[in-house]
């Protein structure tokens, strides 16, 4: 588990507000916000229609370490399969499920972009 700094934390923490009011803008219904299982974790748990979204947010404030999406890997994207897989034995009436990216870029604490990938395949 690696420790973030104060800093890294707050963006974390305000790139997932960011995240969570622009879902509510598009429809979404927020089930859970950082979701835990044993070392796992689920950033956002949300639905819309019949669909349940398992959405990873990733903040940067600024592009000097490449773009948001990018900083996704496979190790990552494991974790989230693991601990998905994990809500649905514990919600068995989910039976639609799709992995999202939010990737959101802050300018001087304000969301210069937001980029929503849907049905991120892995």
């Amino acid at each position: 588990m690696q420790h973030h700094n104060k800093h890294n934390k707050d963006t974390g923490i305000k790139g997932e507000n960011i995240a969570t009011d622009y879902l509510l803008l598009h429809g979404f219904t927020i089930i859970e916000r950082n979701w835990r299982y044993k070392y796992w974790e689920i950033d956002i748990i949300a639905s819309k229609g019949n669909l349940l979204h398992f959405i990873e947010v990733k903040t940067r404030t600024n592009e000097r370490f490449g773009k948001p999406e990018e900083s996704i890997n496979e190790t990552k994207m494991n974790a989230l399969k693991n601990a998905a897989s994990e809500y649905l034995h514990r919600h068995i009436e989910w039976k639609n499920i799709v992995f999202d990216v939010i990737a959101i870029t802050l300018k001087n604490t304000v969301a210069s972009e937001i980029l929503f990938i849907e049905d991120v395949y892995f």
